[in-house]
């Protein structure tokens, strides 16, 4: 059983607009090594229309402008102080390599409600959201995902995972003390999820750095 969800969407906002300063130090020392996967799978051709929901201060998107340069990248976030960070990273690997012009656009947005029209995108990118979401809520965004991916699109997520080790559950831990402590992210199981939402699962990998549990997903719809 999931640990409940105990940050509302607010309260997502407001914590996030305080950890934007420092986010990238936490994500290298525990996410780098499962976002580097995710990238691997999601595999980008170069030219193709590719959606990243909660974009965060933009580590994976920066990576996929890069590998998707004659095509559209987007993405959408909650918190107005992380896609600011965000478009600052994207300026400044502009600046210094060159390499990236306006074939990418981040924008306010809710995974809840995507404002764009169905069967869009080739690649929809989600990294370290549901481990946020009540589980009441899941449902509705995977049914987002999948509105707006084409039939042969490619899905891939990776959230914080359940750990399996002891050293893996004390972030369980300090998350049942504080949720704040964990910026309100506890360990989630997605597969059954996706299956239940038309969605076909093809890879599942579960990784760990720092002890940090991470489960790195690549789907398909049905």
């Amino acid at each position: 059983m999931l640990n409940e969800a105990r940050l509302s969407k607010s309260d997502v906002v407001k914590t996030y607009t305080g950890n934007a300063k420092i986010y990238d130090i936490w994500a290298y020392f525990t996410e780098s090594k499962a976002r580097n996967r995710a990238l691997q799978l999601a595999a980008p051709f170069g030219a193709e229309q590719i959606l990243e929901v909660a974009v965060g201060t933009g580590l994976t998107f920066a990576e996929l402008a890069k590998l998707n340069p004659q095509g559209h990248t987007i993405g959408v976030d909650l918190t107005p102080a992380m896609l600011k960070k965000a478009e600052r990273r994207l300026q400044k690997l502009h600046l210094d390599s060159g390499s990236l012009d306006k074939s990418y656009q981040l924008a306010l947005g809710d995974a809840e409600q995507l404002e764009f029209e169905s069967h869009r995108f080739d690649l929809v990118v989600n990294n370290y959201m549901f481990d946020l979401l009540p589980e009441a809520r899941f449902a509705s965004v995977l049914a987002e995902f999948k509105r707006v991916l084409k039939p042969d699109g490619r899905l891939i997520l990776t959230n914080m995972a359940v750990g399996r080790s002891h050293c893996e559950r004390r972030y369980e831990r300090l998350y049942q003390i504080n949720p704040k402590w964990m910026g309100g992210c506890r360990g989630v199981q997605l597969e059954r999820y996706l299956e239940r939402s038309g969605f076909v699962v093809q890879d599942y990998e579960y990784l760990s750095q720092s002890c940090f549990p991470s489960e790195i997903i690549r789907a398909r719809p049905r």
